[in-house]
């Protein structure tokens, strides 16, 4: 759950030194608390996060009319604005307006980044809050934090929001074409117990595609970790695995845009890619102390390995070929 919603609420290393360098810190302050809490709660979270803050530009954006926008005629950046209301929250079949997103942007102005003193972190500046009501979808908003606070409760909490996220964590944990009854479930756990994410999980968890084998190809990163409790050897010291989300194509907290990682296997299942993580798993399979691959295949595909992926272990020259197959056969790069 904190892998996902960390993809969902993306901050990534490209953003410069202050995301980087946040990225952990964020996850542990904005992501992890709330994510068995109520959606709400961890989108405010979220949007007062100097990573999140400095990684859209928030930082970069003043109101034009606020004290300081007038002495240094500076404007407003819409970046954060614009990305909540499609990426994170609504999404774009909602039916906002470009006028929407310039208005919700003067409702963000004034969070920012504190470096200096004892307590750095995120600071309210009133003097760089555009002054004056602003309207979102119809619904007035009164200049000040606690204004941009009630927008957010109102658009985590906005039935279009509810259909988007569930529509994504059905895709995520069920299928990349989310089936519409599995999404009309999870929707519905969300509108009967405000905004809930224990409660989506759990009406995830009840449904009968969730337990589909096979269906959702691995991201690397998730390769990556199948591989290593595979293996169940005693962690390698140094920057390894760090080092193989790199080369298989997912670096660890670096998504390239602002939606995070995709989701779907076509994102994943380039030539070039599969045969990356066919010489990886060689690299694993050769590490002293790997199991043998029959014994792999049983403690995790079971049933599930296919009468062509055992004829092709059966047929590798030696014992870390066949461990290797195992590792990239179609099967165990699906869960």
């Amino acid at each position: 759950m904190v892998w996902f919603w960390a993809n969902h609420f993306n901050v990534s290393a490209r953003g410069g030194p202050w995301p980087y360098g946040l990225n952990g810190t964020y996850v542990f302050e904005a992501i992890r608390p709330h994510v068995t809490g109520r959606f709400r709660d961890l989108v405010k979270a979220v949007m007062r996060h100097p990573a999140m803050l400095d990684y859209l530009d928030n930082t970069r954006s003043i109101g034009p009319d606020s004290v300081i926008g007038l002495q240094q005629h500076r404007g407003l950046n819409e970046n954060l604005a614009r990305e909540c209301l499609e990426l994170h929250t609504m999404g774009l079949a909602s039916g906002y307006t470009q006028h929407d997103v310039t208005s919700f942007a003067a409702m963000l102005t004034g969070r920012m980044m504190n470096i200096n003193g004892d307590s750095p972190g995120f600071v309210f500046r009133a003097d760089m809050h555009e002054p004056g009501d602003q309207t979102l979808m119809g619904h007035t908003f009164p200049a000040s934090f606690a204004g941009s606070e009630a927008a957010l409760e109102w658009i985590a909490d906005h039935p279009a929001t509810r259909r988007h996220i569930a529509t994504q964590l059905v895709q995520h944990y069920v299928a990349d074409a989310p089936p519409p009854g599995c999404v009309s479930r999870v929707e519905a756990a969300l509108n009967n117990h405000d905004g809930d994410l224990t409660q989506a999980m759990l009406a995830v968890f009840a449904l009968e595609e969730s337990w589909q084998p096979l269906t959702k190809f691995r991201q690397p990163a998730d390769y990556i970790i199948s591989v290593q409790r595979a293996l169940n050897l005693p962690f390698e010291p140094g920057h390894v695995l760090l080092s193989a989300t790199e080369d298989l194509g997912q670096p660890f907290r670096n998504p390239l845009l602002p939606n995070g990682w995709p989701d779907t296997a076509p994102d994943w299942l380039a030539g070039e890619a599969l045969l990356k993580r066919a010489d990886w798993s060689m690299t694993q399979a050769i590490r002293p102390g790997a199991p043998a691959a029959q014994a792999v295949v049983d403690a995790t595909l079971g049933d599930l390995c296919s009468a062509s992926t055992r004829a092709a272990i059966n047929a590798a020259p030696t014992a870390p070929e066949a461990l290797a197959t195992l590792f990239a056969s179609p099967e165990f790069m699906r869960r």
